[in-house]
């Protein structure tokens, strides 16, 4: 079962801030036509990015996903269009064991950055970035001592 939920309130309180109303009322992420292939992640509130300027942003969200699939995090091509943003590693890679791990409930971080010559302001409830779920293969004859990741999955 492939899911974004809400980080819990006291994970928001700390990379956030306290705010009740706030926490209940941002939206999940969601696809807006029937084709879409990603889910428009949404800023929490007013932020603006100046010229050159890089911001992390915090989205509220967590996602789970099946145990061969990973959630893919990129910038709307509107974004990049319009007004020259990208995300700082290009794409964002969330595997299945970042869900629920024991340093911040995998809470998913956005890091823009403004590379045009003009300010940016985006506003809550914006769309600022896409997930998409994927499917992936590995080795056949892949080693398996694994360094266990602390999720709760």
């Amino acid at each position: 079962m492939r899911y974004f939920e809400k980080i819990s309130y006291e994970q928001f309180e700390k990379d956030i801030k306290s705010d009740k109303n706030l926490y209940e009322t941002y939206d999940i992420p969601s696809r807006k036509t029937k084709y879409a292939a990603g889910y428009d992640i949404y800023s929490l509130e007013d932020i603006t990015i100046k010229s050159g300027e890089i911001v992390k942003i915090p989205t509220g969200l967590k996602a789970n996903m099946e145990e061969d699939e990973v959630l893919l995090i990129v910038v709307r091509s509107s974004a990049g269009f319009k007004y020259n943003l990208r995300l700082c590693n290009q794409v964002g890679v969330i595997d299945k064991d970042y869900y629920n791990n024991s340093d911040n409930e995998g809470h998913i971080f956005i890091k823009l950055q403004n590379e045009g010559t003009k300010e940016v302001n985006i506003k809550a409830k914006e769309a600022i970035c896409q997930g998409m779920f994927m499917k992936y293969l590995t080795v056949d004859n892949e080693n398996t001592n694994f360094i266990e990741r602390e999720g709760r999955y």
